[in-house]
Protein backbone atom coordinates (compact mmCIF):
# COMPACT_ATOMS: atom_id res chain seq x y z
CA UNK A 1 0.00 0.00 0.00
CA UNK A 2 1.19 3.42 -1.25
CA UNK A 3 0.47 6.64 0.91
CA UNK A 4 -0.56 9.85 -0.07
CA UNK A 5 1.33 11.78 3.33
CA UNK A 6 3.10 11.03 6.62
CA UNK A 7 -0.09 10.95 8.51
CA UNK A 8 -1.35 8.21 6.45
CA UNK A 9 1.46 5.67 7.33
CA UNK A 10 1.50 6.83 11.05
CA UNK A 11 -2.15 5.30 11.05
CA UNK A 12 -1.79 2.42 8.71
CA UNK A 13 1.45 1.05 10.33
CA UNK A 14 3.12 3.16 12.92
CA UNK A 15 -0.03 3.46 15.04
CA UNK A 16 -2.21 0.98 14.11
CA UNK A 17 -2.31 -1.90 16.96
CA UNK A 18 -1.40 0.65 19.58
CA UNK A 19 -4.58 2.18 18.78
CA UNK A 20 -7.08 -0.91 18.93
CA UNK A 21 -5.74 -1.65 22.23
CA UNK A 22 -6.61 1.45 23.54
CA UNK A 23 -9.63 2.44 21.91
CA UNK A 24 -11.82 -1.29 22.46
CA UNK A 25 -14.09 -0.65 25.09
CA UNK A 26 -16.96 1.77 25.08
CA UNK A 27 -20.40 2.35 26.74
CA UNK A 28 -22.86 1.80 23.42
CA UNK A 29 -26.21 2.99 25.30
CA UNK A 30 -24.51 6.22 25.94
CA UNK A 31 -22.99 6.56 22.39
CA UNK A 32 -26.34 5.58 20.77
CA UNK A 33 -28.15 8.32 22.69
CA UNK A 34 -25.40 10.99 20.99
CA UNK A 35 -25.78 9.60 17.64
CA UNK A 36 -29.59 10.02 18.00
CA UNK A 37 -29.08 13.87 18.88
CA UNK A 38 -26.57 13.73 15.54
CA UNK A 39 -28.66 12.21 13.57
CA UNK A 40 -32.16 14.10 14.20
CA UNK A 41 -32.03 16.48 11.54
CA UNK A 42 -32.23 13.15 9.02
CA UNK A 43 -35.72 12.78 9.87
CA UNK A 44 -35.16 8.84 9.15
CA UNK A 45 -34.03 9.17 5.76
CA UNK A 46 -30.97 7.45 6.09
CA UNK A 47 -30.88 3.61 4.38
CA UNK A 48 -27.52 3.58 3.57
CA UNK A 49 -24.20 5.26 4.94
CA UNK A 50 -20.36 5.21 4.72
CA UNK A 51 -17.84 6.03 7.58
CA UNK A 52 -14.50 7.16 6.26
CA UNK A 53 -12.00 6.12 8.74
CA UNK A 54 -13.85 3.55 10.98
CA UNK A 55 -11.20 1.56 12.94
CA UNK A 56 -12.71 -1.14 14.96
CA UNK A 57 -16.17 0.13 14.79
CA UNK A 58 -17.74 2.09 17.46
CA UNK A 59 -19.54 4.00 15.22
CA UNK A 60 -20.78 0.90 13.15
CA UNK A 61 -21.91 -0.87 16.71
CA UNK A 62 -23.81 2.37 17.83
CA UNK A 63 -25.57 2.64 14.08
CA UNK A 64 -26.65 -0.79 14.15
CA UNK A 65 -28.44 0.20 17.17
CA UNK A 66 -29.59 3.58 16.03
CA UNK A 67 -30.51 2.42 12.42
CA UNK A 68 -30.83 -1.40 12.25
CA UNK A 69 -31.93 -1.40 9.04
CA UNK A 70 -29.57 0.70 7.68
CA UNK A 71 -26.51 -0.99 5.71
CA UNK A 72 -22.98 0.30 6.41
CA UNK A 73 -19.48 0.72 4.29
CA UNK A 74 -16.75 1.54 5.44
CA UNK A 75 -13.67 2.57 4.57
CA UNK A 76 -10.03 2.16 6.78
CA UNK A 77 -6.29 2.91 6.14
CA UNK A 78 -4.87 0.56 8.90
CA UNK A 79 -5.13 -3.90 7.55
CA UNK A 80 -5.58 -4.34 11.49
CA UNK A 81 -8.60 -2.64 12.49
CA UNK A 82 -9.91 -3.16 8.92
CA UNK A 83 -9.54 -7.20 9.57
CA UNK A 84 -10.42 -6.86 13.14
CA UNK A 85 -14.14 -5.06 11.84
CA UNK A 86 -14.72 -7.01 8.84
CA UNK A 87 -14.56 -10.46 10.88
CA UNK A 88 -17.33 -8.61 12.53
CA UNK A 89 -19.96 -7.13 10.51
CA UNK A 90 -21.42 -7.12 6.98
CA UNK A 91 -21.08 -4.46 5.12
CA UNK A 92 -21.86 -3.78 1.29
CA UNK A 93 -18.72 -1.84 0.40
CA UNK A 94 -15.62 -2.26 2.73
CA UNK A 95 -12.14 -0.39 1.27
CA UNK A 96 -8.98 -1.22 3.20
CA UNK A 97 -6.71 2.05 2.46
CA UNK A 98 -6.82 5.68 2.56
CA UNK A 99 -9.46 7.75 1.62
CA UNK A 100 -8.07 9.50 -1.51
CA UNK A 101 -7.67 6.09 -2.69
CA UNK A 102 -11.13 4.87 -2.77
CA UNK A 103 -13.31 4.71 -5.59
CA UNK A 104 -17.18 4.45 -4.97
CA UNK A 105 -19.68 5.71 -7.37
CA UNK A 106 -20.65 9.59 -6.58
CA UNK A 107 -24.01 9.53 -4.54
CA UNK A 108 -23.91 6.10 -3.11
CA UNK A 109 -24.39 6.57 0.69
CA UNK A 110 -27.50 8.53 2.31
CA UNK A 111 -24.99 9.85 4.83
CA UNK A 112 -21.15 9.86 5.19
CA UNK A 113 -19.51 10.42 7.50
CA UNK A 114 -16.22 10.61 9.60
CA UNK A 115 -15.83 10.92 13.41
CA UNK A 116 -12.31 11.92 14.87
CA UNK A 117 -10.80 11.66 11.11
CA UNK A 118 -10.70 14.82 9.51
CA UNK A 119 -8.07 15.87 12.58
CA UNK A 120 -5.36 13.26 11.39
CA UNK A 121 -5.37 14.54 7.62
CA UNK A 122 -2.68 16.41 7.02
CA UNK A 123 -3.87 20.14 6.48
CA UNK A 124 -2.75 20.71 2.65
CA UNK A 125 -4.90 17.38 1.44
CA UNK A 126 -7.77 18.53 4.23
CA UNK A 127 -10.19 19.92 1.07
CA UNK A 128 -9.81 16.89 -1.48
CA UNK A 129 -10.62 14.83 1.48
CA UNK A 130 -13.87 16.69 2.11
CA UNK A 131 -14.48 16.67 -1.77
CA UNK A 132 -14.19 12.81 -1.60
CA UNK A 133 -16.88 12.55 1.64
CA UNK A 134 -19.70 15.44 -0.43
CA UNK A 135 -19.08 13.69 -3.98
CA UNK A 136 -19.65 10.17 -1.82
CA UNK A 137 -23.02 11.74 -0.72
CA UNK A 138 -26.44 11.33 -2.03
CA UNK A 139 -27.62 13.98 1.07
CA UNK A 140 -25.70 14.36 4.16
CA UNK A 141 -22.13 15.04 5.35
CA UNK A 142 -21.46 14.61 9.10
CA UNK A 143 -18.24 15.50 10.58
CA UNK A 144 -17.46 15.15 13.87
CA UNK A 145 -13.85 16.47 15.25
CA UNK A 146 -11.89 18.98 17.70
CA UNK A 147 -12.68 22.34 16.98
CA UNK A 148 -10.39 25.77 17.71
CA UNK A 149 -11.31 28.79 15.53
CA UNK A 150 -7.87 29.02 14.18
CA UNK A 151 -5.93 25.91 12.39
CA UNK A 152 -3.30 24.96 15.00
CA UNK A 153 -0.97 21.90 15.51
CA UNK A 154 -1.03 20.07 18.59
CA UNK A 155 1.38 17.00 19.71
CA UNK A 156 -0.42 13.07 19.83
CA UNK A 157 1.00 10.76 21.95
CA UNK A 158 4.21 12.94 21.50
CA UNK A 159 3.87 12.98 17.40
CA UNK A 160 4.31 15.76 15.85
CA UNK A 161 1.89 17.15 12.85
CA UNK A 162 -0.71 13.84 13.34
CA UNK A 163 -3.24 16.00 15.31
CA UNK A 164 -4.60 19.16 13.78
CA UNK A 165 -7.76 21.19 15.24
CA UNK A 166 -9.65 23.80 13.69
CA UNK A 167 -13.46 24.36 12.42
CA UNK A 168 -14.03 21.81 10.30
CA UNK A 169 -17.83 23.03 9.77
CA UNK A 170 -16.72 26.74 8.40
CA UNK A 171 -14.47 25.54 6.11
CA UNK A 172 -16.74 22.83 4.37
CA UNK A 173 -19.59 24.92 4.96
CA UNK A 174 -17.04 27.75 2.37
CA UNK A 175 -16.18 25.35 -0.03
CA UNK A 176 -19.01 23.11 -0.86
CA UNK A 177 -22.59 23.38 -1.88
CA UNK A 178 -24.57 22.43 1.42
CA UNK A 179 -26.64 23.93 4.32
CA UNK A 180 -26.16 23.24 7.55
CA UNK A 181 -29.05 21.13 9.37
CA UNK A 182 -27.65 21.12 12.87
CA UNK A 183 -24.50 21.10 14.77
CA UNK A 184 -23.44 20.28 18.55
CA UNK A 185 -20.87 19.64 21.35
CA UNK A 186 -20.29 16.00 23.38
CA UNK A 187 -18.46 17.36 26.66
CA UNK A 188 -16.09 14.76 27.09
CA UNK A 189 -16.70 14.86 30.97
CA UNK A 190 -20.07 13.26 30.23
CA UNK A 191 -19.31 11.46 27.08
CA UNK A 192 -15.66 10.38 27.11
CA UNK A 193 -16.97 6.66 27.95
CA UNK A 194 -18.54 6.64 25.09
CA UNK A 195 -15.65 7.37 22.98
CA UNK A 196 -16.74 11.27 21.88
CA UNK A 197 -13.06 12.94 23.78
CA UNK A 198 -14.77 16.28 23.19
CA UNK A 199 -15.87 16.15 19.67
CA UNK A 200 -18.00 19.27 17.71
CA UNK A 201 -20.11 18.03 15.04
CA UNK A 202 -22.01 19.50 12.29
CA UNK A 203 -24.20 17.96 9.81
CA UNK A 204 -24.67 19.15 6.44
CA UNK A 205 -27.49 19.02 3.49
CA UNK A 206 -26.76 18.73 -0.29
CA UNK A 207 -28.24 21.39 -2.11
Amino acid sequence: MSFNSDQEHFWAKSYADDYIKKNSEFDYTLGSQAWEIMLKGTNGEVTNYLECGCNIGRNIENLKRVLPEARPSIIEISEPAFKFITSRYDFDNAFNGAILDSKFENGSFDLVFTMGVLIHINPDQLLDHMKKMFSYSRKYILMGEYFNRTPVSIEYQGEKDKLFKRDFGKLFIENFDVKLLDYGFFWGHIYDLAGFDDVTWWLFEKN
